[in-house]
């Protein structure tokens, strides 16, 4: 193992120990309740959640992933960001407000609360919520093994093995309260060596988009350098992808419900979406900017080979960190959310009899079996970005027309979201047929690459249509579910 090698362990070795440091400070308050556990308590500060929004897009699969996606794809890959990232400004616009009036622990639990009351739609709505989490952790695994696999030779699959290990012991014991204070540590680390990094890279093209237009022109690149030619449909089915798929995503609900105020939820998701979606498009750009230097790597290698072979070693260094940092940041949180997601809306809806503490132990044994699953997904999934896009338009397609149709439709109208009452005319049969309808559709490869648009109209209609004809039809009482346990709203 070379220098690089050498000092690549023992900086991941040192991160572990402070994450290891502030889990074990914060177990025992997160332990006082699942509320604590899952939300913080709903009383966290803007600071807090401003950084954790930022370092959870950050991480190591989005990095390497977006700028191997943008090697191979050129610009048109600058849709899927747009609709993915853009889709945290509107999130910010529309629902984090309401969500930072209520304490829910979870996006499905809303939804039953204020929607459906109904136990089989909400846990549909988790498994599929939580497929988004399983696979951004699949992500970061597999990132980190292709990373350490060219920067010390090491074979992937333990690389992975061992950091989803990581990942599943410190997120075990300080849950939401411990993340957060991980994730202020892992913003500001991104915020300040991505910043030095993306002006070193962009001087390879003299911070110039005609001269990264000219090079890839030079090497027989050109196309990837502009929208002519490509397909109208395919770029609006990445970005709605990237978008539907972020609405849904529980990791951007849960810092709403733990914010200490409407406000702070707003202000935190519109700030930290506005610097991930910089962020990110940089990060694709410098794909771009790897293919004009070398034509024959892989989207996965591709951020790996330039940071080893065109940078200067403490460059090197200094990214290696900011990786390391986002991509811990990102794992621990999503591997939080799904785990809190399976134990609170599949489990505890059938089983209601558990209390705060058995809740926490179930979610800790669920954070060490998804995260076993994620890392299977991380060592046998085709690329980074395949695990994200996939798990994207399934939940997003199935969910989100729930979301909005469930909200706007209203048994009175003009009557504010407000948790305890549900206002819905969408019945428990409209929303249960609604998410197959959409989940199953956008995963059908004969609808082509419109199959998500597809997908969203045909679940939104089934859910309009079976919802007028089951109106008057009783539920099954044993699944017909009682609304939120706790309905109580914020106060200021």
């Amino acid at each position: 193992m070379g220098t690089a090698g050498k000092v690549i362990w023992a900086l991941t070795i040192a991160l572990f120990v402070v994450y290891f440091f502030i889990a074990i400070r914060q177990k025992k308050q997160a332990e006082q309740s699942f509320a604590n556990y899952a939300i913080g308590g709903g009383v966290l500060p803007f600071y807090l959640l401003f950084f954790t929004h930022f370092a959870n897009i950050m991480g190591v699969g989005n990095f390497m992933g977006h700028a191997g996606s943008a090697y191979v794809n050129g610009l048109p890959w600058l849709a899927f960001i747009l609709g993915e990232q853009g889709s945290k400004i509107i999130f910010a616009l529309v629902f984090a407000g309401m969500a930072g009036k209520m304490t829910y622990n979870t996006f499905p639990e809303m939804i039953d609360d204020l929607i459906t009351r109904d136990k089989v739609t909400r846990a549909m709505a988790g498994l599929l919520a939580s497929s988004i989490m399983i696979a951004w952790v699949g992500g970061q695994g597999k990132a980190f093994g292709e990373l350490f696999g060219i920067f010390t030779g090491a074979n992937p699959v333990p690389i992975i093995l061992f950091f989803t290990t990581m990942f599943v012991i410190y997120t075990t014991m300080g849950g939401m309260l411990s993340l957060v204070w991980m994730d202020l540590i892992q913003g500001l680390i991104c915020v300040v060596f991505g910043g030095l990094f993306y002006i070193f890279a962009f001087s390879k093209v003299d911070f110039s988009f005609a001269v990264l237009g000219a090079r890839l022109a030079e090497v027989g690149q050109g196309g990837l350098f502009t929208f002519a030619g490509t397909d109208a449909v395919s770029i609006i089915t990445k970005f709605v992808t990237g978008c539907v798929g972020i609405l849904v995503a529980q990791i951007y609900w849960q810092p709403c419900f733990a914010a200490k105020s409407p406000g702070t939820a707003k202000r935190s998701m519109f700030y930290g979406g506005s610097v991930a979606i910089i962020y990110t498009m940089l990060t694709a750009l410098v794909g771009l900017i790897i293919m004009t230097i070398n034509q024959d790597l892989d989207a996965n290698s591709a951020m790996s080979w330039f940071m080893l072979n065109e940078m200067p070693m403490f460059i090197t260094t200094m990214l290696f960190v900011l990786i390391l940092a986002a991509g811990m940041s990102s794992a621990d949180s999503n591997l939080n959310s799904a785990a809190i997601l399976i134990a609170n809306d599949l489990v505890r809806p059938f089983k209601t009899d558990l209390d705060d503490k058995q809740m926490i132990t179930l979610t800790r044994a669920l954070t060490v079996v998804i995260g076993i699953l994620s890392a299977l997904g991380g060592i046998y999934a085709a690329s980074i970005m395949s695990l994200f896009s996939r798990a994207y338009s399934m939940a997003g397609a199935g969910l989100v027309p729930l979301l909005i149709i469930g909200l706007l439709w209203k048994e009175e109208s003009g009557v504010e979201p407000t948790m305890g009452k549900k206002n819905s005319k969408v019945t428990p049969w409209g929303a249960r047929v609604g998410i197959v309808v959409g989940a199953v559709l956008s995963q059908v490869k004969a609808l082509g690459p419109n199959a998500i648009l597809i997908a969203l109209c045909a679940s939104a209609v089934a859910i309009v249509v079976i919802s007028l004809v089951t109106k008057n039809i009783d539920n099954n009482p044993k699944f017909v579910s009682e609304g939120n346990v706790n309905p109580v709203q914020k106060v200021y």
